[in-house]
């Protein structure tokens, strides 16, 4: 499947942090074989969340869309069967 309801990101590139254009998103850490288990995080009231697994620092942005994220690169797709 190469859609997701809920959008996921990554940060293989190690940034210091993501904006992203969702509040409820998916974490993979990096991209695979070096993920973490895949985390929902919701961000609730607050306009950013750190990652429990990676530490990475993403920031929400209302000028995204809810699949977007600056670096753009940071966007996760996954590839179909």
């Amino acid at each position: 499947m190469s859609d997701h309801v809920v959008p996921y990101f990554h940060n293989s590139d190690g940034v210091s942090r993501i904006e992203i254009g969702a509040k409820e998103f998916m974490c993979v850490g990096a991209k695979p074989p070096f993920d973490h288990p895949h985390i929902f995080l919701d961000m609730g009231d607050d306009n950013d969340k750190v990652c429990p697994y990676c530490s990475t620092h993403f920031v929400y942005n209302n000028s995204l869309g809810s699949k977007e994220s600056i670096p753009s690169d940071c966007t996760y797709l996954v590839d179909a069967a």
